[in-house]
């Protein structure tokens, strides 16, 4: 298998092993879009935006349960949050990525945010800010495949795949077929980035989830 890169941007280490895989994550979808339907009431007035690039695939594929169940089409979209991050100005320059709103906007409706993974919730607060500049929703709500801890901000996911207890000391992968070629989650060790800068150093500087 070629190199993959993780939630964080680096390929996993060659130690990582899997946490979920392909079936289980189909399950934990699953699990989550009969979650949404129950809180929601029907998912009527329900908007999903996948924050990229894991989040936006994962989105869709929980549009998709959703329609299966409630044969109606959900609205469904992409929300780029790069130009929100309060990292700017620590890392490289990052290619923008792509927003797309659905038609039925977002005023009034319940935006569900889709993300890969949860880990320090910074950004789940760029997120906030982008909707921010886009609309009113009525409410907010945040579904994530895995949810690994140490945040860094009063975030909490109303709809959790996995928690997934981890070390700062420990990377947490997610591949999905979309974009990887095949649905996994891996957790290994983090590597040391040069100059003696660890990942968990850049974490605290915001970039991670």
């Amino acid at each position: 298998m070629c190199a993959q890169k993780s939630a964080d941007g680096e390929p996993p280490a060659g130690d990582a092993r899997p946490v979920l895989e392909g079936p289980e994550i189909q399950r934990a979808l699953t699990r989550i879009a009969h979650e949404v339907l129950e809180r929601t009431k029907g998912a009527e007035d329900v908007t999903l935006l996948g924050i990229p690039s894991r989040g936006a695939p994962l989105a869709h594929r929980l549009a998709e349960r959703i329609e299966r169940v409630e044969s109606r089409t959900v609205p469904c979209g992409a929300l780029d949050i790069t130009m929100y991050r309060d990292d700017l100005h620590l890392a490289p320059a990052r290619a923008l990525g792509r927003t797309e709103i659905p038609p039925e906007g977002i005023d009034g409706r319940v935006v569900v945010l889709v993300d890969d993974v949860l880990f320090s919730g910074r950004t789940v607060r760029a997120a906030l800010d982008a909707l921010n500049d886009l609309g009113r929703p009525r409410a907010v709500q945040l579904a994530v495949l895995v949810d690994r801890g140490h945040r860094e901000l009063p975030v909490r996911a109303d709809y959790v795949g996995k928690n997934l207890p981890t070390s700062l000391r420990e990377s947490v992968t997610v591949l999905l077929e979309e974009t990887d070629g095949l649905d996994a989650v891996l957790i290994g060790p983090r590597r040391e980035r040069g100059g003696g800068r660890t990942d968990e150093t850049r974490a605290a500087g915001g970039e991670e989830n």
